[in-house]
């Protein structure tokens, strides 16, 4: 038993208040990976033969069927010089056109920097980045259930993915701010993201004007570092969303933020969006061959705009209900295609975009568990480089969870560990434990034991292992309970990363004038 003077100086040694919160945002930075880099093999569904005919089938349909490239001149008239045929909108490409400039210049691999460097995270190759879900005009928790998204809640987020060691990244469009107006509420959301967290982010893509915006406050935050050291081209700062309008359509507003990002170096994730029966076959091999001609396509233009151009092969392919014609998640079908895709992407030679935690519930219940772990365990095996959505999302993307964005952060966790594979050191291989302990004994006092046992199994936060009786002590809580509690907590002990007043007072500079450049607009 500590006597009280043993005590008092614990109670001394034992940080408070600010020195508190600066030691534990130093524990979580010194335990974080800036991105995954596994070390198990991927998992393969199809043979090369198998691979080789969705890839046949996509020349096919680029070829044959074309892709429509909607209210967009200037693009229409790129293809034209380049020699695909032109047909009103209709784009169709001489076989093999799109892989041969996407191979010719597209880098494998590339950094997307953070403005701290600790935090950049390179995308492509056998590594994993987790960002946090993305687009949902609502929110949910159990205080309130669900709400429109307020910029206040925008903000809370890109806190919590800060905070997260298993979030490499702090994602785009948490949430829709609705509250601010659609045509300025960009500035607010990129300004969140520097402020907030010193991690990479995303820009806007809802206006080519929207994204120049993005382009020049992110130049803001970098200050005149602004060239890529190991490449000689401008960095790659921000990475963002381009979804083709399934099926094989381009409209005008993705095209043109396409056109900003990739001339001005930025990296794009060219997504066809598909439901599966509603915009591509219902079946998985019919849905990957569309899939890949798309992104094909999209990603060909951005190395004819600027040859080299970083590109990220995207795939969101959900099913739907044929009885409701509602989106669902978490079945067998859409991992299939996230496999394959995986697969074509590997093939291609660029980096690739899908999964997450995806499920159609609307709370954090049996349901959102399971369809997020059938989502977010093939997205691992299957050897994503950039995942999207990996944390809050519910209701098929309509709402981001507060405690659902903390209990998927606990998956990715265990996914960290899952791609590290076995280790087979000396250590891991535990031979002198085993000759110590001998038959009939157990390891809980060995030496080996003692010398792991703070690192040995990933520990969730959440997870309740204790007693019933303990349990119940603690007030019988379920997770989604635990999870209330733990956002709350780290929203309470949340620090901003240092800013440099200067670069906080430039992007405020530009932000007001730009906002007082044009009117509010809800469109």
């Amino acid at each position: 038993m500590m006597d009280e003077q043993q005590a008092g100086s614990a109670r001394r040694a034992r940080p408070s208040g600010r020195e508190a919160k600066r030691v534990a945002r130093a524990a979580r930075a010194a335990a974080s990976v800036p991105y995954i880099t596994r070390s198990i093999p991927y998992y393969e569904v199809l043979s090369e033969e198998g691979l080789q005919i969705i890839e046949r089938n996509a020349d096919t349909i680029l070829e044959e069927v074309g892709i429509e490239f909607r209210e967009d001149p200037e693009s229409l008239e790129i293809w034209k010089q380049a020699g695909a045929e032109v047909e009103g909108e209709r784009v169709r490409f001489p076989r093999g056109m799109c892989r041969s400039l996407i191979q010719k210049s597209a880098p494998r691999q590339f950094t997307q920097h953070a403005r701290n460097p600790a935090r950049s995270v390179v995308i492509g190759g056998k590594n994993t980045v987790f960002a946090p879900a993305y687009g949902s005009p609502f929110v949910r928790n159990l205080d309130e259930g669900r709400r429109y998204a307020r910029i206040e809640d925008f903000r809370n987020f890109v806190k919590l993915a800060y905070m997260s060691n298993s979030l490499h990244h702090s994602g785009g469009t948490i949430c829709e701010p609705v509250d601010l107006p659609v045509n300025k509420r960009h500035f607010d959301m990129v300004y969140s993201h520097i402020k907030y967290s010193d991690k990479a982010f995303m820009g806007s893509v809802t206006q080519p004007e929207r994204a120049t915006d993005s382009v020049e406050m992110a130049k803001i935050a970098f200050g005149t570092d602004l060239t890529d050291p190991e490449t000689g081209r401008p960095k790659t700062m921000l990475i963002n969303l381009i979804n083709a309008n399934s099926p094989m359509t381009f409209d005008a507003t993705m095209l043109g933020a396409l056109k900003v990002y990739a001339r001005a170096n930025q990296a794009t994730i060219v997504t066809p969006f598909i439901l599966a029966g509603a915009m591509s076959p219902v079946t998985v091999a019919g849905t990957a061959a569309q899939t890949l001609a798309e992104a094909l396509s999209g990603m060909a233009l951005t190395q004819l705009l600027n040859p080299g151009a970083p590109v990220v092969l995207g795939s969101f392919a959900s099913s739907i209900s044929m009885q409701s014609g509602a989106p669902t998640f978490g079945t067998p079908e859409p991992a299939l295609v996230l496999y394959t895709m995986a697969a074509l992407a590997r093939r291609l030679g660029v980096p690739f975009r899908s999964g997450g935690s995806l499920c159609a519930s609307k709370i954090p219940d049996a349901q959102a568990a399971f369809e997020s772990a059938q989502t977010l365990l093939p997205t691992s095996l299957a050897g994503v480089n950039f995942v999207l959505h990996t944390a809050g999302w519910l209701e098929g993307g309509l709402s981001m969870g507060y405690e659902k964005f903390v209990m998927d952060a606990d998956q990715a966790g265990m996914m960290h560990t899952l791609l590290a594979g076995v280790d087979l050191s000396e250590n891991g291989q535990a031979m002198d434990a085993i000759r110590e302990v001998g038959p009939g004994k157990h390891f809980l006092g060995c030496a080996h034991t003692q010398a792991n046992f703070e690192n040995a199994f990933y520990r969730s936060p959440l997870a309740d292992n204790n007693s019933v009786e303990q349990w119940e002590a603690d007030g019988a809580q379920d997770m989604a309970q635990r999870a209330n509690q733990s956002w709350k907590r780290q929203l309470a002990e949340y620090e901003a990363p240092p800013l440099d007043p200067a670069i906080d007072e430039a992007l405020i500079d530009y932000m007001s004038r730009r906002k007082s450049s044009f009117a509010d607009s809800n469109v």
